[in-house]
């Protein structure tokens, strides 16, 4: 029997710089890939990517407490990390309406490290040149065009379920992991923080 989906809290922007303006406020978890985090991210932000949140949500849930927000580019990841510690027993987290995209687009305060693509573009490039490519091929190879349909099945389906199969793969490459994040550093820091 599985567990019926529900719609995480939201934090707007806003209310988050607000809590923030001073240093202290709630625990940001950012679920977003080392790559993507070390790109940018808010400053006092944690690292715990959501495969490892997952893998070890039993641990953090120790370490947190209501007063924590999760952070990713858009919002989808986030809230499936709020689902995923609301079921190891953390009710009532929020997460940053808009993500990190609406964040920098309202000027939030960032930390920023060397530039890479993000995991939705990079998810583009690859289907975009899969259908491309096998829609040329296909002029020429008769059966070749049914591989951009089977990449428009998984895009049509990535949308509906709001996962990514091909983002989840691609997030393994090591141009994505950065440097590994360590389950035990993230949570001596979220105990070294009152």
């Amino acid at each position: 029997m599985t567990t019926p989906t529900r719609t995480p809290a939201r934090l707007d922007v806003a209310a988050l710089r607000e809590l923030t303006k001073d240093g202290s406020g709630p625990r940001l978890l950012d679920v977003r890939t080392p790559g993507e985090f070390h790109t940018v991210h808010i400053p006092g932000a944690y690292n715990v990517p959501l495969d490892t949140l997952r893998e070890h949500r039993a641990e953090l849930r120790h370490h947190l407490d209501e007063d924590t927000v999760l952070i990713c580019r858009s919002g989808a990841r986030a809230a499936q990390a709020e689902q995923a510690l609301a079921d190891a027993g953390l009710p009532n987290l929020r997460v940053l309406d808009g993500g990190m995209v609406a964040w920098e687009a309202t000027g939030g305060p960032v930390t920023r490290g060397s530039a890479r693509w993000e995991l939705e573009r990079q998810v583009r490039l690859i289907a975009g040149s899969i259908v491309l490519v096998s829609g040329l091929i296909g002029l020429a190879v008769p059966g070749v065009g049914l591989v951009a349909t089977a990449v428009g099945a998984g895009l049509t389906f990535a949308a509906v379920t709001n996962t990514c199969a091909m983002g989840m793969l691609l997030a393994k490459l090591p141009y994505n992991r950065g440097p590994r994040t360590d389950i035990g550093s993230v949570i001596a820091a979220l105990r070294s923080r009152p």
